[in-house]
């Protein structure tokens, strides 16, 4: 069952378009992850299915319900749909359980109906019932916030960029909790990022904006193995792209032949090779290499490496515990299908 439906949705600011033509399907339980950089029209989009703003065409349906289209503004209030803010936007004045009832009846939120099921479920012990807010972490807050958000049992939950805030180890942490929460409900959910990682790690797809236009909306894995362009490529990872000739099902570049994820047709292309598909030899083995500089991260290394017969320098992704020396001669093997792209003549 589709839980939300978007079709030829847009949205202007003045002669600005944010948002063109956008089409969307969620179905019941899926998380769907909108990702896009600073201005590319996600929180618009967060803000017009949610009915902050009115949409300036195109039709929203939550469920069987037309909530936006020509003539049909439903207000925020009477779309059923949860909320959680950049910040949590807790109310100090109230206790956490204060905070997680608001959204219900009067007679529900004097029984505190639900609470300590919902701190449970999103990872708090019953005991902060009766904290204010303000003595919990920032991961702990959007916890909350998204306890509040699930308790009238709404038909879609919206979070807009709820984890920026915090720092990366208490970012991953409480993303973990919120992904473990909405799987345990089955909530239909639509996340707005500007994180890659986060949209690939929590959406069940991962649909993406580029200047106010959706430009691929698929599984994560099949979005970052087969972006539909480099820059989008380049967007959601690392990225090294080689001139390289197709034939058939596979792709002759600089560092060998190798096998498409998909057919492009014969012809000029650009390869993309993730840094983690190259693996490093020892030197005589593999396409002849030097490493020019190695950046630790601990767990993984980023190796910058002149290759033999390239003009360039490439990255490759390796084990912390695999780290090269600065200077060293390595072999260089790539692993693994690769994505091309033709290259269009003149343009």
């Amino acid at each position: 069952m589709t839980a939300l439906a978007l079709a030829g949705v847009c949205k202007s600011f003045g002669a600005r378009t944010v948002l063109a033509q956008i089409d969307l399907d969620v179905a019941s339980g899926e998380v769907l992850a909108v990702l896009g950089s600073s201005g590319s029209g996600k929180t618009t989009l967060l803000r017009l299915i949610c009915g902050f703003e009115r949409s300036g065409g195109g039709t929203i349906r939550l469920g069987d319900d037309l909530v936006s289209g020509a003539g049909v503004h439903v207000p925020p209030e009477r779309r059923r749909v949860g909320y959680v803010a950049q910040d949590g936007a807790l109310f100090p004045h109230l206790s956490v359980a204060g905070n997680i009832a608001f959204g219900l009846s009067r007679r529900e939120r004097r029984r505190r109906h639900r609470v300590a099921e919902l701190l449970e479920l999103v990872g708090l012990p019953a005991a902060y019932a009766d904290r204010p807010p303000q003595e919990l972490s920032g991961g702990e807050q959007q916890r909350v916030s998204l306890a509040r958000a699930l308790a009238p049992q709404p038909g879609l939950v919206l979070l807009d960029e709820p984890f920026s805030s915090l720092d990366a180890g208490l970012r991953v942490e409480t993303r973990e909790a919120v992904a473990a929460a909405l799987r345990r409900t089955g909530a239909t959910a639509v996340l707005v990022t500007h994180d890659q990682s986060e949209a690939l790690s929590m959406g069940d797809a991962v649909a993406v904006l580029r200047g106010g236009v959706l430009v691929q909306v698929a599984e994560p894995e099949t979005l970052y193995r087969r972006p539909v362009d480099i820059a989008l490529a380049r967007f959601l990872g690392a990225a090294v792209a080689l001139p390289g000739e197709a034939t058939g099902g596979s792709v002759r570049c600089a560092l060998g032949t190798f096998p498409l994820v998909a057919p492009v047709g014969d012809g000029t292309v650009e390869v993309l090779i993730r840094p983690e598909q190259i693996r490093l030899m020892a030197p005589g083995e593999g396409h002849p290499a030097t490493v020019e500089a190695v950046t630790f991260y601990g767990h993984d290394c980023s190796v910058a490496l002149r290759a033999a017969g390239l003009p360039g320098s490439l990255k490759a992704l390796v084990p912390g515990y695999a780290s090269p020396l600065s200077g060293a001669s390595v072999g260089l093997r790539v692993e693994g299908p690769v994505a091309a792209y033709p290259v269009v003549r003149g343009s």
